[in-house]
């Protein structure tokens, strides 16, 4: 089956979303393009301000966007009303917000969490929720704090907790927000692998919205959000040499919108010193941008000579250039 005959997981097609306030408009996204298939891990990283948080909360349907097209595992999250909303939430997606007050109830244990989540869901009842929690904080890797409430957890274990409250009633789409945004480095580094895990043994679909660009190691793909847009993605792999040694390998792409649009990173502007406008040209096989204010220096495709040019070391004059 191609890539095109598989239903996306997530799918947002020109997202907009606008907030008014006192008469003044503030467009959060601003015809935002997204696709995450079935199984992926993906990071979608961000500075303040981007709109990472806003297209969070339309995908976990606690807003609406303006305009344009998003769809969770089939369902139109722009169309969505009443009940349907809420089974979304407790079914199709779980969550895992940067607070602990938001994943975790304070009174109960890390079992009568996870245990609680189903209970609402009504999705596991009777001894098959017993064994349902011990697998789930097994598989987050905390078997051992079933038991303890969450002031008795280090940040790392309640962050492993609400994994597995997320991860109750079986989602499809399991979406975090800054999950490691509390945690030291270490710590950090620990959770993520736990989601990876998780996301290679059950395979659920995962969206890790972060402003930390240290999440992109643990995944294979990471998009960069900016002014409400997609704007570019690095792809991660491993290839093997003639030699049979592995290699990790890290490719940059640009996103390109349906009108053409792109948006080149900020290294590359800066380095290049591009502003105002850039010059393009298009090639046979590429697309050359140059700093507006300057001329390009365009190299001239090789020609061969006449047969006594490899003993004189001359060469033919190039008919374009002035004699």
């Amino acid at each position: 089956m191609t890539q095109a005959a598989v239903e996306p997981h997530i799918l947002c097609t020109d997202l907009v979303r606008i907030f008014s306030a006192d008469g003044v408009e503030v467009q959060a996204l601003q015809g935002l393009n997204l696709r995450i298939d079935p199984g992926e891990l993906v990071a979608l990283i961000g500075a303040s301000g981007s709109g990472k948080s806003t297209l969070l909360t339309i995908l976990s349907a606690l807003d609406t966007a303006t305009a344009g097209v998003a769809r969770v595992a089939g369902h139109d999250l722009l169309a969505m009303r009443g009940r349907e909303r809420v089974d979304y939430r407790r079914n199709t997606v779980g969550f895992v917000w940067q607070q602990t007050s938001r994943n975790l109830l304070p009174y109960l244990t890390a079992a009568e969490n996870v245990a609680l989540a189903m209970g609402v869901a009504r999705t596991v009842r009777g001894p098959a929720r017993a064994t349902r929690i011990a697998e789930l904080l097994d598989l987050v890797g905390v078997p051992d704090v079933a038991d303890r409430r969450p002031a008795e957890l280090s940040g790392g274990e309640q962050q492993r907790v609400a994994i597995a409250v997320a991860l109750a009633n079986r989602p499809v789409v399991l979406l975090a927000d800054e999950p490691t945004g509390e945690l030291d480095e270490a710590t950090s580094a620990s959770v993520l692998e736990a989601m990876r895990s998780v996301n290679e043994e059950l395979g659920v679909t995962m969206l890790i919205v972060t402003h930390d660009p240290s999440v992109s190691e643990h995944v294979r793909r990471t998009i960069q959000i900016r002014d409400g847009r997609t704007s570019t993605e690095v792809l991660r792999s491993t290839r093997v040499d003639e030699h049979g040694t592995e290699h990790a390998i890290a490719e940059e792409f640009a996103v390109l919108d349906r009108v053409g649009r792109l948006q080149l990173p900020h290294d590359f502007v800066a380095n290049l010193d591009l502003r105002d406008r850039v010059r393009l040209a298009l090639e046979s096989d590429h697309v050359g941008v140059w700093p507006g204010h300057e001329r390009p220096a365009r190299p001239q495709p090789a020609r061969p000579g006449p047969a006594h040019d490899d003993a004189t070391g001359g060469s033919a004059p190039d008919p374009e250039e002035p004699r």
